[in-house]
Order: structure tokens, then sequence, then C-alpha cells
């Protein structure tokens, strides 16, 4: 009972600190709204977490380019700036993109 105890106390802990320090900034004060607006925020950031969650299980090619980068918050820097600047056809494009390091040239629509 007591591995048991210590095994989810583990997995909380290991979310938690992936929330607060890996560029999801979980401990950032969301009180910007008068009712619910906090509330709505911190949502917001763990739907973005369950996401990017089952992508890096389900996904192949987003597993490896997320690897390829040497944080997660530089992997989402770049992505930020791709997508900022250059329209992508759907995701597995740029998944392409960012595996073949941007030798491939995306088409526009």
């Amino acid at each position: 009972m007591v591995a048991a105890g210590r095994a989810r106390w583990k997995v909380e802990n290991e979310n938690n600190n992936v929330l607060k320090n890996h560029g999801y900034h979980f401990d950032h004060n969301f009180a910007h709204g008068k009712q619910y607006l906090s509330n709505f925020l911190a949502t917001l950031n763990l739907l973005a977490f369950l996401a990017h969650t089952a992508l890096e299980w389900l996904d192949d090619s987003y597993r490896v380019a997320r690897s390829s980068a040497p944080s997660r918050r530089t992997f989402f820097e770049n992505l930020r700036t791709l997508l900022q600047f250059i329209p992508f056809d759907n995701w597995q494009h740029l998944m392409r993109f960012m595996l073949n390091g941007g030798i491939e040239l995306p088409t526009k629509t």
C-alpha cells in the first residue's frame, strides 16, 4: 500500500514539476479577471498539457521532433516562430519540415 501511495505521489510531483517549470507557467498568478477568468486560464493550461501529452504518446513524428530540441520550451518557441512566418498545409507537413531541418519548402494553398 505504501509503494502504491509513493508511486502516485511521484506521478503527481512529476506532472506538477512539468506544469510549473517547463514552459506551462502554471504557478503564474492568473488573477486577471473579476470572476472566472483565472479558472478559465488554468483550465486552458491543463488542456494544453493534456494535448501535448497525447501527442507525445500517439504521434511518432511529434515525438521525434520534440526530442530533437534541447528543451520543451525551446521546442515550443521554435514551433511558434515557424507558425508565425510560414503557412503549412497540415500538421504532417509541419512535422516533415521540422524533421528535415527546414529543407522542404512549404507550398502555399
